[in-house]
């Protein structure tokens, strides 16, 4: 058996207690006992009739509660339960505090806030910015509240050209979420709209509940028209709020956020007129010495000089062209005659005279060379004739030899080729016999 020493123990409740996501966040209401204000911290009990907890919350918490709390005063709390290992006690940190009596509407808001913050409704960069100049401001409120009256009053002293154009709305109670988002909506198709104001006075979170419906901060995250929220006083924080591109404390603090200074733009105009003024004086005042100067120089007096060293240069240059032109045209007689010399010594008068002296020499060895080649050719023949006349059959047959052939003409070679009954024809040198072969003999070998 292992025992556990305390620590561990407490260490081990301690990791269960952080570890467990159903005590991350907690929703308690209670009653506040053995509250004593400290300096920084604050330590205290959350009871009710059946049990006790004990509460801590930080400095920087407390000092945003809306409220002084008290003993015996019923609250709504959201922290995390945690294990103190000291004392062995667990106890709740407290996030947030508000007094009990709208419990209800407390948690939708931070519910709502926490869906929409998650998808990115609050984040910096959908925020437009503020045009500067203004022509028509929408101002979306009651037309009988003070808010409206300030609007009016600031801008007329502020900037009195803008035009301010008032949505009569209903902002509390039933209907009110209703005419906000239509008169958002209304606005954004007026296209000479340049800036809307939405708000209203302070009041209680249920005067103000209308500025944290989701459809109103829908309707003002899809405005194409900068929004500027005045919700309440600078302690109250609407849903409204985070979602505009500008939150202004008070509805002066809107018309002042949406408008420039007329008195200020007239200063700094008059300041830049009077800058400018004295930039252009000084400059004037500086090319009026530069002329001076140069009026009283040299070459004003005497402006011929200006083209001394231009003359100079041109008679400089006119001589130099004129010595490059002058060898120029020597490189080109000389090239000319150079050529006139090759074309005469290459005349085709000179060519055709020394051709026609060659021509009676090249006709008497062309007449020359072709008796000698005819002389050639007809010995040549001679000795083939005689060489062929040696050959012919006739001058065989003159020596007393014939040529003996069959019916088809074809000259008899051997004794096979004849047979008893055929014709035969032999030729002698004077003439032909026509014969009929009654016998056939053969030689016999060795005969």
């Amino acid at each position: 058996m292992e025992y556990l020493t305390v620590t561990s123990l407490t260490k081990y409740l301690k990791a269960k207690f952080d570890r467990d996501p159903y005590l991350e966040t907690v929703y308690l209401t209670g009653e506040i006992s053995n509250f004593r204000k400290r300096p920084t911290h604050q330590y205290f009990s959350l009871k009710d009739d059946g049990a006790v907890i004990n509460a801590t919350m930080f400095a920087g918490k407390f000092r945003q509660l809306k409220f002084q709390p008290e003993n015996g005063m019923k609250v709504l709390v959201v922290g995390r339960l945690t294990l103190y290992e000291k004392s062995g006690q667990y106890q709740i940190v407290l996030e947030e505090m508000i007094p009990d009596g709208v419990g209800a509407l407390f948690l939708k808001f931070n519910q709502l806030k926490a869906q929409l913050t998650k998808e990115g409704l609050f984040q910096d960069q959908f925020k437009q910015s503020i045009p500067v100049f203004p022509k028509v401001i929408g101002v979306i409120t009651s037309p009988s509240g003070a808010v409206i009256r300030d609007i009016i009053t600031t801008v007329e002293r502020r900037f009195p050209l803008a035009q301010i154009l008032l949505f009569p709305t209903k902002v509390q109670g039933v209907g009110a979420k209703e005419e906000i988002v239509q008169n958002i909506q209304r606005a954004n198709q007026m296209p000479e709209i340049d800036i809307l104001i939405v708000g209203r006075g302070g009041g209680s979170i249920e005067d103000l509940w209308a500025f944290n419906e989701e459809a109103v901060v829908r309707a003002i995250f899809e405005s194409r028209i900068p929004i500027i929220s005045s919700v309440g006083h600078e302690t109250d924080t609407t849903l409204a709020d985070f979602v505009s591109d500008r939150r202004a404390a008070t509805p002066t603090a809107a018309a002042e956020i949406a408008t420039p200074n007329i008195i200020e733009l007239i200063n700094l105009l008059k300041q830049q007129d009077q800058r400018l003024t004295k930039v252009l004086q000084n400059q004037i005042r500086q090319y009026r010495l530069r002329v001076e100067r140069l009026a009283q120089s040299v070459i004003f007096r005497q402006p011929m000089r200006l083209y001394d060293g231009h003359m100079q240069k041109v008679d400089y240059l006119s001589e130099k062209l004129t010595n490059i032109l002058r060898e120029q045209l020597n490189l080109k007689d000389q090239m000319t005659e150079r050529l006139s010399n090759r074309l005469a010594h290459q005349s085709p008068e000179r060519m055709v005279k020394q051709y026609q002296q060659t021509i009676p020499m090249i006709e008497r060895n062309l007449h020359q060379a072709v008796r000698e080649l005819v002389r050639q050719k007809q010995n040549k023949a001679v000795t083939a004739m005689q060489s062929l006349d040696l050959l012919s059959p006739l001058k065989v047959m003159l020596r007393g030899f014939s040529i003996t052939e069959n019916q088809e003409g074809q000259v008899i070679r051997e004794i096979d080729s004849v047979k008893v009954g055929d014709q035969i024809l032999t030729k002698l040198s004077s003439g032909q016999i026509i014969s009929i072969v009654q016998d056939i003999e053969k030689l016999r070998k060795g005969e």
